[in-house]
């Protein structure tokens, strides 16, 4: 009896010991051998986020030797902080909005390549509040998620094109709500990126055409959403954030290349994706992803062009002169390259 209650107790142990083996280590799934990746979007799973579902349906992620879980993010200002507590590896942020935190607060985060080579942030109502310029949001109310891109650059537009943004109230408010409450009315005014559009227009029960102000037309210099990943896996993975930057991108070049088939693809892991309105957002967000030479590859990094954010940012006093470097920003020797 003794001997059957020792056999017992060391099967246990052994079993213990193996189930510890499976789920530690290298984050290798159990059964795919796969590394094990978290990836954070930038702000829901809106259509303008297809691309990183494309890259998983297709097999980019798989192929580059990765088991990504997708999980929705709610504005760049929470995706660095994730990111950086190591709640996910990878995430997505708008490159002007990663400046200014890390200009206030010291993040282990960087960014390995470009989604958007021009802005998509902006400012979005509708026909009939009294809002068709800049100065017209003066005294108004804007809805949007709090650190989300659009309310964290908020300052440095309105300097541009010459408001006081003190004058302006933002209301927090969710970012699935943000098209709703537009419409009916509870805010004048909602932060949106542009391709936005067809999704605030098909809220709209009265059916009124949205009105667009967009940050990248005073603002061409910005970059929009970038790559986001940890300084340390940055630097002692280097091929490994090259793999699933690769495959990242694979994923959107497929999905500027059909937007309808890239919606279906969202729909499928995300159910409840307009189909229709997530391709008119992917056709809309095609000239933001293109460099501005011709030559350079998607999610091509320019160091010139990030010190000019940078400049731009000081001049805005949202940074401090000198404060932060182009390195600071971005792990250049990552970033994809013609």
């Amino acid at each position: 009896m003794r001997l059957r209650r020792s056999v017992v107790a060391l099967t246990a142990v052994l079993g213990l010991a193996l189930v510890s083996a499976c789920n530690s280590g290298d984050d290798k799934g159990s059964d795919s051998g796969l590394q094990k990746v978290s990836y954070l979007t930038s702000f829901g799973q809106f259509g303008r986020e297809a691309y990183a579902y494309v890259a998983l349906e297709k097999g980019y992620f798989k192929d580059a030797g990765f088991d990504v879980k997708i999980s929705p993010g709610s504005g760049t200002v929470d995706v660095m902080k994730q990111v950086a507590g190591g709640q996910a590896d990878y995430g997505i942020g708008d490159f002007t909005a990663i400046a200014i935190t890390l200009g206030k607060q010291k993040l282990p985060v960087t960014t390995v390549g470009m989604i958007h080579q021009t802005s998509m942030a902006g400012i979005v109502t509708l026909e009939g509040k009294g809002i068709k310029e800049p100065k017209d949001l003066e005294g108004k109310a804007i809805g949007d998620q709090p650190g989300s891109t659009n309310q964290v650059m908020f300052p440095v537009w309105a300097k541009a094109v010459g408001i006081d943004d003190k004058r302006v109230n933002f209301i927090p408010s969710p970012p699935p709500a943000l098209p709703t409450l537009l419409s009916t009315g509870k805010v004048d005014a909602i932060g949106q990126f542009m391709v936005g559009k067809p999704l605030v227009e098909k809220a709209d029960k009265e059916g009124r055409k949205a009105v667009m102000l967009p940050f990248g037309k005073a603002l061409p210099q910005l970059y929009g959403n970038a790559i986001l990943t940890r300084s340390d896996l940055a630097k002692d993975n280097p091929d490994q954030v090259k793999k699933f930057t690769a495959a990242l991108l694979k994923g959107l070049d497929d999905t500027m290349k059909d937007p309808a088939a890239a919606a279906e693809i969202l729909k499928k892991h995300v159910p409840t994706t307009d189909v229709g309105v997530a391709t008119q957002e992917l056709e809309l967000m095609k000239p933001y992803t293109l460099p501005v030479n011709s030559a350079d590859p998607l999610g091509a990094v320019d160091t010139a062009r990030v010190q000019k954010v940078l400049d731009t940012l000081v001049d805005a006093n949202q940074l401090t002169k000198g404060g932060l470097a182009p390195g600071d920003l971005v792990t250049v020797d990552l970033a994809p390259k013609g």
